[in-house]
């Protein structure tokens, strides 16, 4: 048995140092841990920042309109009630049928996966806990597979 008096952040197995690991998908806390509305407001603005310029998503951009205002605050009202703060999607934009919306739309595993890029960049660029990087991507690649329709 190790002493753990000297190290007390250590595991008495291994005496590798413990770490807190955050609990996402509770409450807000996925929210607070992105910087609240805000932070939620800029990982949209830098997803669509890539949308808009990387050649990979350049069949995704052409699904959106030329001015992309509506999309972000789509997408922002839609994420910040997704991660537990203010569900005002309903309210401002009717239900939510991720399938329906985008049936129209010819989305292939090629614009998935360019989507899936786009936001893990995103991410990439904010200041946030790699394991909340790793849970919303892996959360987010559900309704991306929704989304998905078409072979390919």
């Amino acid at each position: 048995m190790v002493d753990n008096s000297e190290f007390p952040e250590r595991d008495d197995f291994s005496g590798v140092k413990k770490r807190n690991v955050p609990v996402f998908g509770q409450g807000d806390s996925t929210l607070q841990a992105a910087g609240g509305e805000a932070g939620v407001q800029q990982l949209v603005a830098d997803f669509y920042h890539y949308i808009d310029r990387l050649p990979e998503a350049a069949t995704v951009r052409a699904m959106h309109s030329g001015d992309l205002t509506e999309s972000q605050q789509k997408l922002t009202t839609f994420l910040i009630g997704w991660m537990g703060g203010a569900d005002n999607y309903v309210e401002r934009y009717g239900r939510m049928n991720l399938a329906g919306a985008h049936r129209h739309l010819n989305i292939s595993l090629a614009e998935k996966k360019a989507w899936l890029m786009c936001m893990q960049k995103a991410l990439d660029d904010q200041p946030y806990d790699e394991l909340l990087k790793r849970f919303i991507m892996v959360q987010l690649s559900f309704p991306a597979e929704i989304c998905r329709h078409h072979n390919g």
